[in-house]
């Protein structure tokens, strides 16, 4: 199926719809706050780094045991009470009178979110046919870099006009709209129930966990994402100072590769749509890999502004064709009974992958330069992409020969 015919079906609509709403509100509260650590209370670069850490490592440890309570409890509930518990925990950010707070407020949303995301994926899987899975992806994808294009430039207009508060409430907002749509979703599956000890508890999550890694496809697949991840991870983290002092140029082009990255993955999910036709979804995500790594490489032997916005559309172009065969992937090859605990393991070892890159990344380019970091990257990545290659390659074969 293509996008025109998953975007016939009305509940697609209505979830992609509260997406782009939801993540509208999610982009303008953290440009809020990160406008006021960096301004209102002159944050130093650790202080204001931390605020994305403190967003970010919340999921990556939560959503281990997330997964596990989504794949039991009813899942239009879940979303709907996620929604609702953020919208009271964003308005807590117009008190925050203290760095401590901020950072309370974001680890705990972050928390919350880790339920939600699981629960999404069951959502699509169950309104859309596994036919259509690669187009939706692609979709939802879409959604999210359009809004994340869009967004800072109407963020920096409200925090001017009005102030960071305004951020806030329109994120409270979203989630309230959010709810509202995720009420009407027509999602057809029984939950397990809650009527379970703790110890099955744990014995859900090792059954997940173990299920994944004894499934070549998605423990290959859930490898190559975090690969991915982690690498564009290193990338952004480092492409400021790259431009200050490799390309000497000012904060405009900064924030142009920002937005060039997003229409780069806007481009790739168009491109992905099309080549899943005729090619294995494990030869795009491997595919996607080897171009990240050459648009790294690119950025550490050439240093010019030409290059580097080229490599970036190219890069951009790279992670989607990864993020998207990977999505499609786990949600057509994992049980619907264990599609949360597999989609909130995937987000727990993307997490720390992004976390990893952005720890990491520093202390090497620290030591061995930015240009000799970006080189480690792609190399790291090239081997990943081509021992990837020849697994894909002989399952491909072997798939064939059963086959005939």
């Amino acid at each position: 199926m293509g996008q025109r015919e998953v975007l016939a079906i009305a509940a697609l609509r209505r979830l992609t719809f509260a997406q782009l709403v939801s993540l509208f509100g999610d982009l303008v509260a953290i440009f809020g706050v990160f406008s006021i650590v960096s301004f209102r209370m002159h944050g130093s670069p650790a202080e204001v780094s931390s605020v994305l850490l403190a967003y970010m490592l919340p999921q990556a440890f939560v959503s281990l045991v997330a997964g596990v309570f989504v794949d039991r409890w009813d899942v239009k509930r879940t979303m709907v009470v996620s929604d609702l518990i953020r919208a009271v925990l964003v308005l807590a950010l117009l008190q925050a009178t203290a760095l401590w707070q901020i950072y309370a407020v974001m680890i705990s949303l972050s928390a919350v979110g880790a339920f939600f995301m699981p629960a999404q994926a069951i959502a699509l899987r169950s309104v859309v046919p596994a036919e259509g899975l690669v187009a939706a992806n692609a979709l939802m994808m879409q959604t999210y870099q359009v809004t994340q294009i869009f967004t800072p430039g109407i963020a920096a207009l409200l925090t001017k006009w009005i102030g960071e508060s305004a951020c806030f409430w329109l994120d409270c907002v979203s989630f309230l709209f959010s709810a509202g749509m995720v009420m009407t979703l027509p999602i057809a599956r029984k939950a397990a129930g809650t009527g379970k000890a703790m110890g099955t508890v744990v014995a859900d999550l090792r059954e997940g966990v173990r299920f994944i890694f004894t499934h070549a496809t998605l423990a290959f697949t859930i490898v190559s994402m975090a690969a991915g991840l982690f690498a564009v991870r290193c990338y952004s983290a480092l492409i400021a100072v790259y431009v200050r002092d490799i390309l000497h140029a000012s904060s405009g082009l900064f924030g142009t590769l920002g937005t060039l990255i997003g229409v780069g993955m806007i481009l790739g999910t168009q491109v992905v749509t099309r080549l899943s036709k005729n090619r294995s979804k494990e030869h795009l995500m491997m595919g996607g890999l080897f171009m990240v790594a050459m648009g790294i490489l690119v950025l550490a032997l050439v240093g010019t502004v030409l290059t580097t916005v080229l490599a970036t559309l190219w890069m951009g172009t790279g992670v989607a064709l990864v993020k998207i065969s990977a999505q499609t992937l786990m949600q057509g090859q994992t049980p619907m009974e264990m599609l949360g605990r597999v989609s909130s393991s995937s987000m727990s070892v993307m997490s720390f992958a992004q976390a990893g890159g952005l720890i990491v990344s520093g202390s090497i380019a620290q030591m061995i330069g930015i240009q000799r970091s970006y080189l480690a990257t792609s190399a790291l990545l090239t081997v990943i992409a081509a021992v990837g290659w020849r697994v894909v390659d002989k399952r491909v074969a072997d798939r064939a020969a059963i086959s005939a």
